[in-house]
């Protein structure tokens, strides 16, 4: 199917009963979905600077099938639940995948192949190139957390950073 790292059999149509579809997914992620880039204070590191890159995908707590099935499609990531304490009824929940490993070889082949259709594939371009730095050890020097958080800057309608 063009990547390797992208396991065919997940895609073949004899294997697709139960299964999302990769557009599907595409489309949902678009909508729901975001790729970011954390970057914290945490003095225990060397730098004092911590940087999380992030796939995360979020929905109500009817919905809550939609992400196990996430879950299950990439064969990685933890749905988490943010309880409400607004005038919703419905909590939220989180299908997050942190692991750089888990990115790398899962989420990131998938993008690649399929890609987004909207402002977030520029998004996810750019995270790209902070997880290849993070593979590259550059977020452990100074020069390297500067590029980073120049990148993360651009992303997701410019939020600030730290």
């Amino acid at each position: 199917m063009g990547n390797d790292n992208f396991s065919d059999n997940r895609l073949r149509a004899d294997n697709q009963q139960g299964r999302l579809d990769p557009m599907w997914i595409v489309g949902f992620v678009d909508g729901e979905g975001c790729f970011s880039i954390s970057i914290i204070k945490n003095m225990t590191t060397k730098s004092g600077i911590q940087i999380f890159p992030e796939f995360v995908v979020t929905q109500g707590a009817k919905s809550l099938s939609v992400l196990e099935e996430m879950q299950t499609f990439f064969e990685c990531g933890v749905i988490y639940v943010n309880r409400r304490k607004d005038n919703h009824r419905e909590n939220l929940y989180r299908y997050c995948v942190r692991s750089i490993n888990d990115l790398q070889t899962k989420v990131v082949p998938f993008f690649k192949e399929f890609p987004l259709k909207t402002t977030k594939h520029r998004d996810f371009v750019i995270f790209c190139q902070v997880l290849e730095m993070m593979i590259g050890k550059e977020h452990l020097n100074l020069e390297g957390i500067d590029r980073i958080k120049t990148l993360a800057s651009t992303m997701n309608r410019q939020k600030t950073r730290i």
